[in-house]
């Protein structure tokens, strides 16, 4: 199993990292590809890989709630770092309106920039959206091409939503929510064929249902593939191959 996005840099892993690697290991992860935030994150996501090197795969980017008053300085460290380090993506950029809504001109702004990055780097990006899907959508409107590729992360829209976001030459990163009784995507995701899905835990967040309302982990992948399967009507096996094959293709790792 590959989890597409996953915050083992967290503070909140401080504790017991190396315990949770473990786990995630032992309950089949082979590969974690790791989302940025923002430049304060830097050195905890080097050291993560150092520690790491065949386990964990760094994406560079903007986190649209890091998105203040220094995000001119911010995405300037961003194109900085495309020059001295290799990464599998531009991630994870976007639009957040939940917390704050003060800078949503600067968010649009960083969140295309960085898609052209992305692309000037063949690279796929990686979406965070949160109360914003108008307005993600408008900014892929206007980067709709064919070089531009990704996963649109924590997907909690609509089936309508889901088919657009495919559209764009975006996947679907699915993740706990599925498992919860509100979550509303387990009723429409049949629907969407497996080749646009892919696996994630967005670990420490959105633990799956048993461990909902407790830190995530990556191990906990398994019950995303096991409500996957109960959608789908598939064996585990089929859900994993299938959407490794598909972060395998997104990331060309």
């Amino acid at each position: 199993m590959i989890d597409t996005h996953t915050h083992l840099y967290s503070e909140e892993f401080d504790a017991d990292r190396t315990e949770m690697i473990a786990r995630a290991k032992a309950a089949g992860v082979t590969r974690c590809f790791i989302p940025a935030i923002d430049a304060s994150y830097t050195q905890r996501m080097f050291q993560l890989k150092n520690d790491y090197p065949d386990y964990v795969f760094l994406m560079n980017g903007l986190h649209p709630c890091s998105v203040k008053e220094n995000y001119q300085e911010e995405l300037a460290h961003v194109e900085n770092l495309m020059q001295s380090h290799f990464f599998c993506a531009i991630g994870e950029i976007g639009i957040d309106l939940y917390w704050d809504k003060t800078f949503l001109k600067e968010q649009q702004e960083a969140f295309q920039r960085q898609i052209q990055l992305a692309k000037k780097h063949q690279l796929p990006i990686v979406i965070h959206c949160r109360e914003a899907f108008d307005e993600v959508f408008e900014v892929l409107e206007t980067e709709k091409s064919d070089d531009l590729f990704g996963i649109f992360h924590c997907f909690t829209g609509t089936e309508a939503q889901a088919q657009r976001a495919i559209g764009y030459g975006l996947h679907l990163g699915i993740g706990g929510v599925v498992t919860f009784k509100n979550g509303k995507i387990d009723q429409f995701l049949k629907n969407i064929d497996l080749q646009h899905i892919v696996l994630e835990t967005d670990s420490p967040y959105l633990a799956p249902v048993p461990y909902r309302g407790k830190r995530n982990e990556s191990a906990y992948i398994v019950k995303v593939v096991e409500k996957l399967s109960d959608i789908y009507a598939l064996p585990e096996s089929e859900i994993i191959r299938l959407t490794d094959e598909n972060a395998t293709n997104i990331f060309k790792i």
